[in-house]
């Protein structure tokens, strides 16, 4: 059965290599036989702000606002937005979800960030009885294609940025993870705009043959949920002791006083 692929694309420009990135994504998944839709932040002037705009009618406690409750009683009643919920059909309908952007101050850019708070709503992509492991959309896999200003080395664990691992985990673990989604290792292009054009092309065919397989790739490992004790969520004694004499910790989250795994949010298997 062919796969649907969701890319949700946040650049203004549609000569920009990351514009270049998504397209050539589309291409070759598109060649493969996967169906393949894009939401064009910016064109689509989505809003950022998760707000009481955001639902139909009267809310809950408008006194007290809380967009978390009232997301949730929204979703439930269906008088979430119209550009909220036509989202969530996207994603719902979804195997894979590829997340096309330049890294804004060690993160996703505004707009990107307001698609994460407004369609992954409580109820609809988490809920205290599903995240992580036992999450959602464990049956998706997800990942993070985006673009550098700065140099590979400045964001190793010697360089002035440091580790890149730690800058991705509340990405990756935080968001995706938490959702449930299978996380494939993200694609980074680093600093595309002070490379030479044969640098930016290579960079380009990169990415377009690892997408031919894109699909059957690994996902990144993290700890199961049931590693934790459902009272504090702290790693159960028995796990704890396993992994005690390990040269590394678990991950960059929960590393157990020891050095972080190298590239743990970089590549499958590490």
């Amino acid at each position: 059965m062919a796969k649907k692929v969701l890319i949700v694309f946040a650049h203004q420009s549609s000569g920009s290599f990351n514009a270049a990135a998504k397209n050539a994504a589309v291409e070759v998944l598109t060649a493969q036989g996967c169906t393949v839709e894009v939401s064009e932040l910016y064109a689509m002037s989505f809003k950022a702000t998760a707000t009481a705009e955001d639902i139909k009618g009267d809310v809950k406690n408008a006194e007290n606002f809380c967009y978390l409750e009232e997301s949730k009683l929204a979703w439930e009643q269906g008088k979430l937005s119209d550009d909220i919920t036509k989202e969530q059909t996207k994603l719902t309908e979804a195997d894979l979800i590829i997340f096309q952007f330049p890294m804004y101050w060690f993160s996703v850019p505004a707009i990107l960030k307001g698609w994460i708070d407004r369609v992954l709503t409580n109820g609809f992509a988490f809920s205290k009885e599903k995240r992580y492991s036992q999450g959602i959309f464990k049956d998706k896999k997800a990942m993070l294609s985006f673009t550098t200003g700065s140099l590979e080395s400045m964001f190793s664990p010697t360089g002035i940025n440091g580790d890149m691992n730690v800058t991705l985990w509340p990405l990756q673990n935080g968001i995706l993870h938490y959702c449930g989604f299978q996380v494939l290792a993200p694609q980074i292009f680093w600093a595309p705009s002070s490379a030479a054009a044969e640098d930016r092309k290579s960079m380009l065919d990169s990415w377009r043959t690892r997408l031919q397989g894109l699909l059957e790739e690994k996902p990144l490992s993290f700890i199961p949920l049931d590693c934790f004790d459902e009272k504090a969520f702290q790693l159960k004694p028995d796990v704890h002791e396993k992994h005690s004499s390990q040269e590394f910790g678990l991950t960059v989250g929960i590393h157990l006083n020891k050095p972080l795994p190298p590239h743990s949010q970089m590549k499958a298997g590490c």
